[in-house]
């Protein structure tokens, strides 16, 4: 394992001195954003987990490395390459390191190669999960097998609202993934903070959270916790405006046949054209409101 594995040395300083840690994925400073808004995010997160009383430990593959507590020259090099990067799912990983490649871990994986180093939290935007249509595609994100499996607590504003929310909810259920809402009853819905589904329970503190995921953990139960973390109000957008971008979106996807892992990045990129760019703000307010709640979390973990 230590071969294929580099931590940073501030990540094992935090490690050594058992310090409160958060894992941030990748696939979002290539694939999620274009540069160089991409870099200034992913640099912003790091200061708001540090900040806030926490080591922030970015995750992607570089020349076949498992990188655990990225660089900012590595940060910004994966911003420029951008989706030349390959993206990488758990299902990836040894396809990326026995080649010596660069990878951008989406969910799924960072939160693998974070348990690698017992890392508890993980900040994003939003999680994947089942995409609209998989009734006849059998397209479903492997971010919700991986947090059926992997001790890992997940903070992010919902599913991405591109996806099937309610199909999202019941594969979750499936698997056992309890779904926690902060503050809220209801499921966030990425751009905006509610949705038409209900989460399983409502958490009103970190405190709170904290302890559950340390009940679930301690009785011994396997896979890991979501959390999920309504946009700011005042960030939000407008619920007709993006249920219309989206839809034009999908349409525009179908017609150039784009399936598979292209879909959320040409997704997430056509609803930002079509938004003039007021969905990628709405992005990056919600990932650092998720980058404070999971710095809360992870001080009551640790």
């Amino acid at each position: 394992m230590l071969e294929y594995l580099s931590i940073s040395n501030e990540v094992k300083e935090a490690l050594k001195k058992k310090m409160p840690i958060v894992a941030l994925e990748s696939t979002i400073i290539s694939h999620g954003m274009p540069y160089p808004d991409n870099v200034k995010t992913a640099l912003e997160c790091q200061k708001i987990i540090r900040d806030n009383g926490c080591i922030p430990a970015t995750i992607a593959i570089i020349k076949g490395k498992l990188k655990i507590g990225l660089t900012d020259d590595e940060i910004d090099y994966l911003g420029r390459s951008g989706t030349n990067v390959n993206k990488t799912s758990t299902r990836d990983i040894p396809y990326i390191v026995s080649k010596k490649l660069d990878g951008a871990t989406t969910v799924s994986a960072t939160s693998y190669i974070a348990s690698l180093a017992n890392i508890k939290i993980f900040a994003t935007g939003g999680i994947g999960g089942v995409h609209r249509g998989a009734q006849e595609t059998f397209d479903i994100s492997s971010d919700l097998d991986e947090l059926s499996k992997t001790k890992m607590a997940v903070v992010c504003a919902g599913a991405k609202s591109i996806l099937d929310l309610g199909l999202t909810l019941e594969y979750l259920e499936t698997k056992a993934v309890d779904v926690i809402g902060y503050k809220t009853d209801v499921l966030p819905a990425f751009y905006t903070s509610k949705s038409d589904f209900k989460v399983n329970h409502r958490l009103d503190s970190p405190t709170e959270i904290a302890n559950l995921i340390k009940a679930k953990w301690e009785i011994g139960m396997p896979g890991g916790v979501l959390i999920t973390n309504p946009i700011p109000t005042e960030y939000e957008m407008d619920k007709e405006v993006i249920d219309k971008a989206i839809s034009d979106a999908i349409i525009e996807m179908d017609k150039l046949h784009i399936t598979g892992n292209k879909t959320t990045p040409y997704l997430l990129s056509k609803i930002k054209d079509i938004t003039g760019g007021d969905s990628l703000k709405s992005n990056i307010k919600l990932v650092y409101n998720n980058c404070l709640l999971a710095s809360l979390i992870a001080k009551e973990l640790y």
